[in-house]
């Protein structure tokens, strides 16, 4: 059953502010997501557009425009968009949804998505992925990230808000295999402990793919 979005959307308009305040210079902190993310800008090249999905505040579209990527950012909370921007004016930033995209078929280079699966169902995560696989070039990159694990965890309480959410995290076998069956090559998943009292105590994963240049036969 497909988790309605709107609870998504509510929970980070709601704590736009404070999710902005915490998140917004992470990456400083996290040596392993600068070193992916430049891997991932120099295999894009001077290749666009690309698009950051789930960019929230927008940490990781900075972070991959002052590495020269063509990048710009896609949320579902305007609130959140409005924080971006505000902190980010030279980039541009969307409201769009992961499951539902606004982009023509093959029409981008390449594609980041830090932890933008953390409330989807599996069906979700499969939706989402074939969405992806939809909007990028043969050829285009993806880089996403999740939570490892094999259970969701019932949320009351983030950033100071009462809240009603699922975070959910997922086995890399489960990953994988939704990778491949969407049809991405050449996949590679990295894995890594957390930063200690830098980040949630969870092991976290990166994940590279392409599509392939030419389309695969039955």
């Amino acid at each position: 059953m497909l988790r309605h979005i709107d609870e998504v959307e509510n929970l980070y308009d709601a704590v736009a502010e404070q999710y902005a305040e915490a998140f917004l210079d992470e990456h400083e902190k996290k040596p392993m997501d600068r070193e992916m993310l430049r891997r991932f800008a120099q295999e894009i090249g001077d290749r666009g557009p690309v698009w950051d999905l789930g960019c929230g505040p927008g940490q990781t579209t900075r972070y991959l425009r002052e590495l020269g990527t063509k990048i710009s950012g896609l949320d579902l909370s305007e609130k959140t968009l409005e924080q971006a921007r505000a902190a980010h004016p030279g980039i541009h930033f969307q409201k769009g949804n992961i499951l539902e995209l606004e982009f023509e078929n093959d029409s981008l280079a390449g594609v980041v998505a830090f932890y933008a699966i953390v409330h989807f169902t599996k069906e979700q995560v499969r939706r989402g992925l074939s969405e992806v696989f939809r909007v990028l070039r043969p050829g285009g990159r993806l880089l996403f990230t999740y939570h490892i694990g094999d259970k969701a965890f019932h949320v009351e309480e983030f950033l100071g808000k009462k809240v009603d959410i699922d975070f959910a995290y997922f086995t890399t076998d489960f990953i994988s295999t939704c990778v491949e069956e969407t049809g991405f090559e050449t996949m590679e998943i990295i894995e890594r402990e957390p930063y200690p009292t830098v980040e949630y105590e969870s092991r976290r994963a990166y994940v590279f793919a392409t599509k392939p240049t030419v389309r695969r036969t039955r």
